[in-house]
């Protein structure tokens, strides 16, 4: 088996959970990353804290190049060197914010979209049997989960239990005709280019549409990185703005390690333009007023919020993912992190950094 995987976004939260993960499995880790993050969420945002971390815990397993996604002849470079020894491909990078996009719809559609063609060819063209592995968005559904008949609780939105997605949304929802956002739309231009590229030139890659993704690895921004923001908003004492929904809108939650384990079924049997809706599911989800709950239980300190009453554009207000494809294809992974666990090794990892 070739011996090297490509991540793209290594030093974010995915991608720097994948190095270590496939660097402990004893493969050589080549990562792209040139802290967009940083450009996109200002000092919170920049993952150089993470890309020193990596350096000096992996040591020789990995290699750091700089190179932006968008730099169609800098990747093209950096997989013919690697040649056929890439036996996987991460691609983890992008603009990950609906509010971001707005503000600069080029770059957010030339780092999402144009940025995961380039890393397509470049596969294609020099390591083609290579299993490629895109982090997708559920915002690639756009707005449709709102039109679920929701039911509103004491602190959260819920469907009925006799609804056919109370388990989880599916694959099979709608991707059409409802607002994306502008985020939302350059991932979907992604999403269908990962799987065309598996269809057309029968290429092993897989669309995995994450929900919220999260763990001690975030670089948490306001704009990006719900329960590390929710953590480090409490123990810094910052106030956390909620939007709309009256703060009972539903997320659920994967931690990359969960992710990551996922990553590595697909990796050990590829198969052809698959697409997993990928989250917590019904065994790790939270409202936002849970999350505060929680957050204050394991800090002890008061969660301080302000309420804008206006929702994000696109923004939903109930997502628990069905991943009972995946498990189907896969039936020896599992999730091990619900969302009181998570929020407790965020707190853990950063007690040090995060003080009020």
């Amino acid at each position: 088996m070739s011996s090297v995987v490509v991540i793209t976004g290594s030093a974010g939260l995915i991608g720097s959970e994948a190095v270590r993960h496939f660097a402990a499995l004893g493969m050589d880790v080549v990562g792209v990353d040139n802290d967009m993050r940083g450009y996109f969420f200002g000092a919170d945002g920049s993952t150089q804290w993470n890309l020193q971390r990596l350096v000096k815990e992996v040591g020789d397993r990995y290699t750091h190049h700089s190179v932006d996604i968008r730099d169609r002849d800098g990747l093209d470079k950096l997989f013919a060197g690697l040649g056929s020894n890439v036996g996987l491909v991460i691609h983890a990078a992008a603009q990950p914010s609906h509010d971001w996009a707005a503000r600069e719809p080029f770059t957010d559609f030339d780092v999402n979209a144009v940025g995961t063609i380039n890393m397509l060819e470049a596969t294609r063209r020099h390591a083609i049997d290579a299993p490629f592995i895109f982090t997708s968005t559920n915002k690639v559904y756009g707005d449709t989960p709102n039109s679920l008949p929701l039911v509103e609780l004491e602190t959260r939105y819920e469907l009925p239990e006799d609804h056919r997605w109370y388990g989880g949304i599916d694959e099979t929802m709608t991707i059409d005709n409802s607002m994306h956002s502008v985020f939302g739309a350059s991932k979907v231009a992604a999403d269908i280019m990962v799987q065309e590229y598996g269809r057309y030139f029968d290429m092993p890659t897989a669309v995995f549409r994450g929900g919220t993704l999260t763990g001690p690895g975030h670089s948490a921004a306001e704009l990006h990185g719900f329960l590390a923001y929710v953590m480090r908003c409490v123990m810094e004492q910052r106030t956390y703005k909620i939007f709309g929904y009256k703060g009972k809108m539903v997320r659920d939650a994967i931690h990359s390690h969960d992710l990551i384990t996922a990553f590595e079924a697909f990796h050990k049997a590829p198969r052809v333009a698959e697409i997993y809706n990928m989250g917590g599911g019904r065994f790790s989800n939270c409202s936002h007023i849970e999350a505060f709950k929680i957050a204050s239980e394991i800090t002890g300190l008061e969660a301080r919020t302000e309420y804008v009453d206006q929702a994000r554009q696109g923004d939903h207000q109930w997502w628990i993912s069905g991943t009972g494809r995946f498990e189907e294809h896969y039936p020896d992974w599992k999730l091990t992190y619900d969302v009181p666990a998570i929020l407790r090794e965020i707190y853990e990892a950063n007690n040090e950094v995060w003080k009020s």
